[in-house]
């Protein structure tokens, strides 16, 4: 297995060939075997909603069908609503059928197009382990579609959504993203891409203003880039003239974290997707990363460094000896500070219920 091949070189053909019905049924059988299930949560809600719409308009359809009749006295009117009936119910038979069969088949295309590129499908994952902002919100958190590469280093491509209740009202947020394992921990940090916003920012997190450090060159009308406070040298480390260059060229539609030893790329459509374009931009993006990545395995937290270690303390006094000054490097990883973004209360909804209570006031007035 692989990691992400350059866009120019990887196959996108299982993506859009057709595929033999007899192996996508086979897929789905070595799917149920290993207990994967094969719909997701969404895709049921959505058949089922199919149902209870039919259901719903069939009465109001027998309404419509008798009064005809009775305006019009025909002695077969009796026989239409049950075949209306049969219809309605053939109708909602197919469109499951089809639900189902189109799910097999993207599945099994993406099953194959992780294949001919050195990578693996998994088709869904409850509630992943990941740090990243989106993986701990809400409930019911899920991902779909799970492509994999692990050399040169760990990436995953998949699809995510969580449901976060407001009352007796329902919430789902889908997102896509990418996930590449980092050689060592590193500074949480957050480049929240201005491309993708609308109204604001698209994160489901907001952080305090005083961590917001400002790059050179064009960089800034790009990202807005949040770092703890206290390591705004080390972001300059991390955030090269040639890093900043990658990421504006391509990954500027990208949300990105940087957290533990990871580094989430963020988008509010699908990544794991039978759109060879949108392969084609994610592996792009990745690959023009991967290339700059070992540089960040050198980067050390200097605060670590004067932390005393288990060898230099003995029965609770220190040595009378120590390494000198120079020769002493941090081992890997972050200092406590550093190891999460200070977050703020989210402006946009209060926003909102203030601009609703002011026109409740305006209109109470007149």
């Amino acid at each position: 297995m692989s990691a992400p091949q350059p866009a120019s070189s990887f196959d996108a053909r299982p993506l859009t060939d057709p595929v033999d019905p007899t192996a996508v049924r086979a897929f789905a059988a070595e799917l149920r075997a290993r207990g994967t299930r094969s719909m997701t949560v969404s895709s049921i809600v959505a058949i089922v909603a199919v149902g209870v719409a039919a259901l719903v308009m069939l009465p109001i359809l027998f309404s419509v069908v008798l009064s005809l009749a009775s305006a019009t006295g025909s002695s077969g009117a009796a026989a239409i609503p049950v075949v209306l009936l049969l219809l309605v119910a053939a109708g909602v038979g197919v469109l499951i059928w089809m639900a189902v069969r189109n799910a097999r088949a993207t599945r099994y295309r993406l099953h194959r197009f992780a294949q001919a590129n050195g990578m693996t499908y998994e088709p869904r994952v409850d509630d992943p382990p990941l740090p990243g902002m989106i993986f701990h919100l809400g409930r019911s958190r899920l991902a779909t579609d799970l492509v994999r590469g692990t050399h040169p280093r760990f990436v995953e491509f998949g699809n995510y959504q969580y449901t976060v209740q407001s009352g007796k009202n329902s919430t789902t947020y889908r997102w896509g993203y990418v996930a590449v394992k980092l050689d060592a921990p590193l500074p949480n940090i957050v480049l929240d891409a201005t491309g993708n916003n609308g109204f604001g920012s698209n994160l489901p997190a907001s952080f305090q203003r005083a961590q917001r450090l400002s790059l050179e060159g064009d960089f800034d009308r790009h990202f807005t880039l949040y770092c703890p406070e206290g390591y705004e040298q080390d972001a300059l480390y991390l955030f090269t003239p040639d890093i900043m260059a990658r990421f504006i060229d391509s990954a500027a539609q990208l949300d990105v974290e940087i957290v533990d030893d990871w580094l989430f790329l963020y988008t509010p459509r699908k990544a794991s997707t039978l759109d060879p374009a949108t392969w084609a931009w994610l592996f792009g993006a990745v690959g023009a990363l991967l290339t700059k990545l070992d540089q960040w395995a050198r980067w050390r937290d200097e605060r670590l460094a004067a932390q005393p270690s288990a060898g230099a303390v003995a029965g609770g006094h220190a040595l009378p000896f120590a390494p000198p000054a120079g020769l002493l490097t941090p081992p890997p990883g972050v200092a406590p500070q550093g190891r999460r973004l200070k977050r703020t209360g989210t402006w946009l909804p209060l926003a909102v219920a203030a601009g609703f209570f002011l026109f409740w006031l305006l209109t109470r007035w007149n």
